[in-house]
């Protein structure tokens, strides 16, 4: 198995592919990022995917984790474009199972969101992997493998939260102006690229989120009161501009609300943490 691009999930994911007896590889960008493997089990190969020869990765026959990011800027992949060309060249994986983003379908008003929706992505960060799944999409129906598609909505573990935004006293918007958002678990998120990987069918697309969607500030009150932290200070949305980060406040610009009915049906996935209160109960546990 291949894990491109493992970070911080990819980490998560080849431990345990690698205590259950698979062979792994991780591909990562830096030197640093490499050491941290092996001690998992898992063997670093280091590349940068977009300038370095991609020789090393033996893609031929592969079951392959396609979790790096895009760039950080433009509306294109070329990183997922450079991957599709190095498969022709080196073998055709068996499978692809891509960890995108829910952020493909754009702004929804605070609709019900499932995997019939028709993306609209605004923000450059979702048309940047809106234009993967479309390039994975037209690689998968020209006989490059089988594709499995996660988007995937905001993650957290008890390691991932916006501890220091809070205790920075940086603001959030009012509660009744603040714009749904979703989340996933990280173990869970783990569990469910397994589950793709190993019985999801061939060009399944599937919402990855705990179904229980809050507001954004909801959130981040939340996350203070369970970690004993004086709640955030709260202001209108138009005052926001210039008081959050560029990356927050397009964030802040959608809205909605996701099911993950599909993933539990289809793919018979029992999560871990299916609602905030769950997650956030484990990592302040007493004792």
């Amino acid at each position: 198995m291949i894990i491109i691009g493992c970070g911080y999930i990819g980490r998560l994911l080849g431990a345990r592919l690698a205590a259950g007896g698979a062979s792994v590889t991780g591909v990562v960008r830096s030197a640093d990022s490499a050491a941290l493997l092996p001690p998992l089990g898992v063997k670093a190969l280091a590349l940068d995917l977009l300038h370095d020869p991609l020789d090393a990765i033996d893609t031929a026959g592969a079951d392959i984790y396609h979790l790096a990011p895009p760039p950080a800027a433009g509306r294109e992949d070329p990183l997922t474009a450079r991957l599709i060309d190095h498969f022709a060249a080196r073998g055709q994986p068996r499978r692809l199972v891509y960890v995108g983003t829910t952020g493909i379908y754009g702004d929804c008003g605070g609709e019900w969101v499932d995997e019939t929706r028709t993306p609209r992505p605004a923000a450059d960060r979702a048309l940047r992997r809106w234009d993967a799944e479309e390039r994975l999409r037209a690689w998968r129906a020209a006989g490059g493998a089988e594709l499995v598609i996660l988007r995937v909505a905001g993650i957290y573990a008890c390691d991932r939260l916006p501890l220091e935004r809070i205790r920075s006293g940086q603001p959030v918007v009012s509660v009744d102006e603040a714009p749904w958002s979703n989340r996933i678990h990280a173990e869970d998120l783990v569990e469910i690229c397994m589950a793709a990987m190993a019985r999801a069918p061939d060009g399944a697309v599937y919402n990855v989120c705990d179904g229980h969607p809050s507001t954004m500030t909801d959130y981040f009150l939340r996350v203070a009161e369970a970690a004993g932290l004086a709640p955030p200070p709260q202001i209108p949305l138009a005052q926001a501009p210039g008081k959050v980060s560029a990356g927050m406040l397009s964030y802040l610009r959608e809205s909605r609300r996701l099911s993950n009915r599909k993933l539990l049906e289809e793919l018979g996935v029992r999560l871990r943490y299916p609602t905030l209160a769950a997650g956030l109960a484990d990592c302040f546990a007493e004792g």
